[in-house]
């Protein structure tokens, strides 16, 4: 077995050790059950678009439809809450119990109220005025898979990215990750925003504000209302209390799971088709690769952290954050072709269970690699790729004294 200092030793030919890591607490019920509809949508799901190919399309059906349905219950429910709430309080003034459990009720709805969301503040924001390169390029690519572009951009030092809506007119922002942006090489940085902007545009009915605020509401009430260790009589009082509710929301929540999961998974596969058209199908495909390494990734900038405070001087930590993003990408670039190989397969081996919101990653590089090949629509050129680095190197600036001196805890 060939052995790279560094990595874990592996057999190729039986998958001895490839999959080294502690085995997975026990999933509370909810997750396991995310977990057991996606296998159950997994390959089917996959074999369905890879036969539509070209033609595969989001659809609204009836699952969907009844999906909103719920969700418009699951808020209507909200709303009887508080106005029975209400009732308790004023009409039962002159006693005790009643405007007691009336506040309780009111404070219990106002917690888990349907909120509009935030601009995110994890890091530098940037608009359209701070980085013209920078968004002609995302608009570039949203034009492509078939939406239209972002209104922010907030960059954070994490190896993730993501999309999101905020403010009551929807806007839309684009979290960008320097970790996961750095390592990254032009064509998977446009298949990358491909992926995120395909989000948009393949209806995944999570992602709604009502169907998504639903289940926020949902797994509140669950946690609420979840029956806790009992020491006492009353405690047992309360528990028995508290059941058939907390079985009612835990119904509609496992229902929501059961009316949104395929969308969502499907969602996900069409982004990486659009991740493909925008970048090629194999920029796609290592794209894919790279996000295998994200705890990877957060490690090694944790360990920069780490060694940077325990140098126990200024200077060292202002010096260590000058070429951070240079010698993370160095790290990355070091990982053999043969720990990408592991990771895949101890992937395959977890299958849905590192992750039940997402495809498995081998099923996901089957599919952008399979039918046609994309050749990519966007090029980002060297010259492009200065502007908008340009146009970043502020905020890398600042994430790196960020990860230097915060990183570590």
């Amino acid at each position: 077995m060939p052995v790279d200092e560094g990595y874990v030793t592996w057999c190729e030919r039986c998958d001895w050790n490839v999959d080294p890591r502690e085995p997975e607490p026990e999933p509370g019920r909810i997750d396991a059950l995310r977990r057991r509809l996606a296998h159950r949508h997994g390959t089917r799901l996959l074999a369905e678009l890879t036969a539509a190919g070209e033609s595969a399309r989001p659809h609204r059906d009836r699952v969907s439809v009844l999906a909103y349905a719920l969700a418009v219950l699951v808020q209507g429910l909200m709303l009887v809450l508080v106005a029975v709430a209400v009732l308790l309080v004023v009409v039962g003034w002159e006693t005790v119990v009643q405007p007691a459990v009336g506040v309780i009720l009111l404070g219990a709805a106002w917690a888990l109220r349907p909120r509009v969301a935030r601009l995110p503040q994890e890091g530098p924001v940037l608009r359209r005025a701070d980085a013209p390169g920078l968004f002609a390029l995302v608009d570039e690519v949203a034009a492509v898979v078939g939406t239209r572009g972002v209104d922010a951009v907030v960059v954070t030092a994490e190896a993730n990215a993501g999309v999101s809506t905020y403010g009551l007119r929807g806007r839309r922002v684009l979290v960008l990750g320097m970790g996961l942006w750095e390592v990254l090489g032009p064509r998977q940085r446009v298949a990358l925003l491909g992926h995120e902007l395909g989000h948009y545009a393949h209806g995944d009915t999570r992602r709604t504000a009502l169907v998504g605020g639903a289940l926020r509401s949902l797994a509140g009430w669950m946690y609420l209302l979840a029956p806790r260790r009992p020491r006492t009589l009353l405690d047992w009082v309360v528990n028995a209390q508290l059941a058939l509710p907390w079985a009612t929301a835990y119904a509609a929540l496992a229902g929501m799971e059961h009316l949104t999961l395929r969308s969502s998974q499907r969602a996900e596969y069409l982004a990486d088709r659009s991740a493909a058209r925008a970048g090629s199908s194999g920029a796609a495909a290592e794209l894919l690769d790279r996000l295998l390494l994200t705890g990877a990734i957060h490690g090694e900038l944790r360990r920069e952290s780490v060694a940077a405070q325990l140098s126990g001087g200024r200077a060292a930590r202002d010096a260590a954050e000058q070429g951070l993003w240079e010698r993370l990408t160095a790290f990355v670039a070091a990982v053999p072709d043969r720990e990408y190989e592991r990771l895949r397969r101890a992937g395959a081996r977890r299958g849905h269970c590192a992750d039940s919101t997402h495809p498995p990653t081998h099923l996901r590089r089957r599919y952008v690699l399979g039918g046609a090949p994309q050749r990519g629509a966007v090029d980002l050129s060297a010259e492009r790729s200065e502007v908008v680095a340009a146009e970043l190197a502020p905020a890398r600036a600042v994430l790196a004294r960020t990860v230097i001196r915060d990183f570590a805890g």
